[in-house]
């Protein structure tokens, strides 16, 4: 990894030397557009709408138009009169409790390496973090922009995640839930009945990205066929119809445990009984193949 930004975290008098790093990347595959006739690349050119020239990229400002039409144009000078924090400083703003920020806050996550020869200062903090399980909220500015950001600790790593501000979360009001009736008591145990029987411990490496890992294998055929295209597929049997829309909860759920290898205790209705010895010997064959089908979702 290479590092994007340096600078110190500002824990009162205490100055932490740190380097910050990008903790994801993004694994998808990349399409640059082509004509669709012969296969060439498009290009695209920066053209002045005035004078109809080409302008390079080191020659461009940036331009903000007002809801009445009026343009004001910035150049990097005056992006530099704004008020910022210290471009190279981290300060820490006060601490909180872990589970007062919303997760729908968090946007870009980034690693801390301590950048010191004597890194005390670094672990000192992340241990203190660690133990009043609390979570720093900072300020830190990247490409002339302030964000506010959450700095943790993670396997023994402080991990920086900013945060969107307040008013980029967008608030929800849906009219369809103001007179939406509460579920039933049966709907509300059989539905906790089917999470029990689903449940389990997060472990992120049981679960695949089937889409890119489908998509690649669609390119290498594509290429190992010479052709540079993708054979058209074979005509497939028209995939029979789904069942129509489910108005009882209850038998919903009903099918839902069945098919996961669990049944309610509750003795179901003479019909319903017939329906579930009916499905019975199929019961655990559904539940090995929604097994299957959760391990690799």
């Amino acid at each position: 990894m290479r590092s994007i930004w340096k600078g110190s975290i500002a824990f009162g008098l205490v100055n932490v030397p740190v380097k910050v790093y990008t903790a994801t990347e993004d694994h998808d595959i990349r399409f640059h557009q082509v004509h669709a006739k012969d296969g060439g690349r498009i290009k695209y050119d920066r053209v002045c709408q005035v004078c109809g020239n080409s302008v390079q990229f080191a020659d461009i400002d940036k331009a903000y138009t007002s809801p009445d039409g009026e343009q004001v144009v910035l150049t990097d000078e005056d992006f530099a009169k704004l008020p910022a924090a210290e471009k190279h400083e981290i300060p820490v703003l006060e601490f909180v409790p872990s589970d007062q920020i919303d997760p729908v806050l968090f946007d870009k996550s980034y690693y801390l390496e301590p950048d010191s020869t004597t890194p005390k200062a670094y672990q000192l903090l992340a241990a203190t973090l660690e133990r009043i399980d609390k979570t720093a909220l900072v300020h830190f500015t990247l490409r002339q922009k302030t964000r506010l950001a959450a700095l943790r600790v993670r396997d023994g790593v402080l991990v920086l995640q900013t945060l969107l501000w307040p008013d980029e979360v967008r608030a929800v009001e849906f009219p369809s839930l103001e007179d939406a009736p509460a579920p039933r008591p049966q709907e509300l145990k059989m539905a906790e009945t089917l999470v029990e029987s689903m449940s389990g411990d997060f472990d992120p490496s049981e679960y695949t990205d089937e889409y890119q890992i489908e998509l690649q294998k669609l390119l290498d055929e594509a290429i190992a066929s010479g052709t540079g295209k993708v054979e058209p597929a074979a005509e497939t049997e028209p995939a029979e119809q789904a069942d129509a829309e489910v108005v009882d909860l209850v038998a919903a759920l009903q099918r839902s445990l069945e098919a996961s290898g669990r049944r309610e205790a509750t003795p179901a209705k003479p019909e319903k009984k017939t329906a579930a010895k009916k499905a019975a010997p199929r019961k655990a064959a559904a539940k090995t193949a929604a097994s299957k089908t959760r391990k690799g979702a």
